[in-house]
């Protein structure tokens, strides 16, 4: 177990891990594909996403406004219907009612008396203030895609991280609930990570899973909070 009093900040990734992406993703891509004759369920869905994500996210770099829409021209082709440029775009619009876990607000609050809180998200600025208005605390540092020009698990949007918080990154703890793009990235460069395993029970995930272990695992944001402010 981590000795949790060495940190002074923890970062997180926003989406799928304080914030319900997959209901957000499913309750727009289902009934749209329904309204076209597809009967894809949760878990194929989910699983397509998760493949044509990270190639959408491949350099160079486009805003993530763009990706949704080129994930959904994916997921048109694979469930082979037809969908027009405003459905394309419509994923994107949907985030503003994107709602955060149940767990999450209160577990930010307990966390931010006692440690220093930052975002690390492949997002739009513009999206992610939807979000940030939702989860209840003021972040000290925000880093999205948009400012680095890149996704994770790219290194830079790490080590732009580390910069802007000036802080040894012996001091930061990651917490997130992709291994492919947070875990091991933040490994690579020494940072101490925690995995919020929110897919147990799950068919599929929105994101790719890979053969990777956090320093801890937790089912939830609110665990950790339990963990470390007792």
């Amino acid at each position: 177990m981590l000795d949790f009093s060495q940190f002074e900040y923890l970062s997180f990734d926003c989406y799928g891990t304080l914030v319900d992406w997959e209901t957000g993703i499913l309750g727009y891509v289902r009934p749209l594909l329904r309204k076209k004759g597809c009967e894809a369920g949760d878990a194929e869905i989910l699983n397509a996403y998760s493949v044509c994500e990270p190639q959408r996210q491949e350099p160079p770099y486009h805003s993530y406004r763009d990706v949704l829409a080129g994930v959904m021209w994916d997921l048109a082709a694979r469930f082979e219907c037809e969908i027009s440029d405003s459905e394309a775009a419509g994923l994107a619009d949907s985030i503003a009612n994107w709602e955060p876990f149940p767990d999450t607000k209160s577990a930010l609050e307990r966390l931010k008396s006692r440690y220093k809180l930052a975002v690390l998200s492949n997002i739009d600025d513009e999206l992610f203030a939807f979000s940030a208005s939702k989860l209840g605390v003021t972040f000290d540092c925000v880093v999205t895609a948009e400012q680095v020009q890149s996704y994770k698990p790219t290194l830079r949007n790490f080590e732009t991280l580390l910069q802007r918080l000036s802080v040894d990154k012996n001091r930061l703890l990651h917490v997130a609930e992709s291994l492919y793009h947070d875990v091991v990235p933040a490994q690579q460069l020494g940072l101490a990570t925690v995995w919020v395993n929110r897919r147990q029970g799950k068919a599929a995930a929105a994101t790719r899973l890979i053969d990777a272990r956090a320093d801890v695992e937790v089912p939830d944001v609110g665990t950790l909070a339990d963990l470390t402010t007792g």
